[in-house]
């Protein structure tokens, strides 16, 4: 297949830096470079004239980030998403509306092909590849840290140099970030050796927890059927939600993550992550979850959040089955109403209050005061229904025993 415009999902970090040039040299093709801003800091400042300046003919730049958190970060959010029970996924969130961003722009633009830069054994080539297979199948993908003659980022960056294209990433300092305003990922570097702790420099907004201000601070979340809504009474839009509660956050060092997860291949990674506003929310939605989910869908949920958590960690947010749990979801947050008091204190949060319309909890049978109306005798009944089948089972085991010997 013949490739005449290609269209290149360009963060402006060291990979893609180096791949626009590269593909433009390999295929001598027109090359449009397409950046989604997700609310990172750093590397959005001049791409454009970057991409420009290392041989793009277009570099189109779109400000994503209210769309990404309302339709990608809040579905998590409501879902309950920790991928292996910890992990917010900021990163596999972001992906599928960038597929979306670079398949529209090839679209638009009449490009027969994407291309993006991620590695042969990282998640992100699955999430981008099968996600332009679910929404654009006659798009071709081109994986050029898979097929390229660079064998380490050392290498990279002396191709940079040579070529004369300006990047941050140094010898010195090789971590690999990647950021928006749902979370922030580091890796490479000395973080590859898990028996090492992570150094400061690593961490980009969090302030260590042992120099967090000594006094708690506290925070309370509104939400309306599962979405956070106000901070302390006070509305917010999504992204100046979720950007407060980075900085308040940030501040109490709240949000750092050091994992070893599985990735999508197969292999183990080790990976540190900051991210206040997901673990501050998800905290209080799941607070939220506790008291207004009756016993059953509770539980049932739980195993639905992992399950969507690993769909989306692995790429297949564009898939029938993502579509129909959040379905599941959505009917669950119809009670999630109420307001949650969290306290930042060091690193650590802890639930203050809670409080709902739709709330099952009901003190008159909880309490063990004189204001209990339980009715403790329909236990016994309760009890020996319930036990029965175990109490079956015995009996049978016994008898079969005593059998034996007979």
């Amino acid at each position: 297949m013949a490739v005449n415009k290609i269209v290149v999902a360009y963060s402006g970090g060291l990979d893609t830096s180096v791949m626009v040039k590269w593909l433009s040299e390999k295929y001598n093709a027109e090359i449009i470079t397409a950046t989604g801003f997700l609310g990172q800091t750093n590397e959005i400042k001049g791409v454009k004239e970057k991409a420009l300046k290392t041989g793009a003919s277009k570099s189109l730049i779109f400000d994503l980030r209210k769309e990404f958190i309302t339709n990608y970060a809040w579905k998590a959010l409501k879902a309950g998403a920790l991928y292996e029970g910890a992990y917010p996924m900021a990163t596999a969130i972001g992906r599928p509306l960038l597929v979306k961003m670079l398949v529209d722009i090839a679209m638009e633009e009449g490009a027969d092909a994407v291309a993006h830069g991620c590695t042969g054994k990282g998640n992100d080539q699955v999430r981008f590849e099968v996600g332009v297979q679910a929404l654009a199948p006659e798009l071709k993908v081109i994986a050029p840290l898979r097929e390229w003659e660079f064998k380490s980022r050392e290498e990279e960056i002396e191709y940079a140099k040579l070529k004369d294209i300006p990047i941050s990433a140094t010898l010195k300092s090789p971590y690999s970030i990647d950021e928006n305003l749902w979370g922030i990922a580091i890796e490479c570097g000395v973080l590859e050796d898990p028996t090492e702790a992570p150094p400061e420099d690593a961490y980009q907004i969090t302030v260590n927890p042992k120099f967090a201000p000594d006094q708690p601070q506290s925070v309370t979340i509104t939400f309306e059927k599962g979405i956070p809504v106000m901070l302390n009474g006070i509305s917010y839009d999504p992204v100046e939600l979720v950007t407060a509660l980075n900085e308040l956050g940030a501040a109490h060092g709240i949000g750092r993550l050091d994992l070893i997860e599985n990735r999508v291949v197969g292999i183990k990674s080790r990976e540190i992550y900051e991210a206040p506003a997901a673990v501050i929310l998800h905290t209080a939605h799941t607070e939220m979850e506790r008291l207004n989910l009756d016993k059953e869908t509770f539980r049932f949920k739980q195993n639905v959040s992992s399950k969507i958590a690993n769909l989306i960690y692995d790429g297949l947010w564009y898939s029938p089955l993502f579509d129909s749990l959040m379905a599941f979801v959505d009917k669950t947050q119809e009670c999630i109403t109420g307001e949650v008091t969290l306290e930042l204190y060091k690193g650590n949060l802890r639930v203050l209050s809670r409080s709902s319309a739709h709330s099952l909890y009901n003190k008159e049978l909880a309490t063990y005061s004189i204001e209990d109306k339980f009715d403790h005798k329909a236990s016994e009944g309760f009890i020996k229904i319930y036990g029965l089948p175990y109490k079956t089972i015995a009996q049978l085991k016994k008898h079969a025993e005593e059998e034996v010997f007979v």
